[in-house]
């Protein structure tokens, strides 16, 4: 379940901190009642990165695929090997 917090608990930046690295979800941050940031953990980030670049190599992947520019696994590996 995400964690909402009002931009004033911001002044307490050690409780900031150990809630970013006891969850991996984000913390929204609200501003007079309106979402204003997000806060994670670097953790929590560079995972969320991770995945995101993977999903954009696949991404890539398939639309090679769809246009028809495949090889056989034999002559892509051939190419390796020389």
């Amino acid at each position: 379940m995400p964690q909402i917090i009002p931009i004033k608990d911001l002044k307490d930046t050690a409780k900031v901190s150990e809630m970013c690295h006891e969850s991996s979800e984000p913390i929204f941050v609200t501003k007079n009642g309106y979402g204003d940031m997000v806060l994670m953990s670097m953790e929590a980030f560079e995972e969320m990165y991770r995945k995101d670049q993977l999903y954009h190599e696949l991404e890539i992947s398939e639309n090679q695929i769809k246009n028809g520019k495949t090889r056989e696994a034999r002559e892509g590996l051939a190419d390796v090997q020389n």
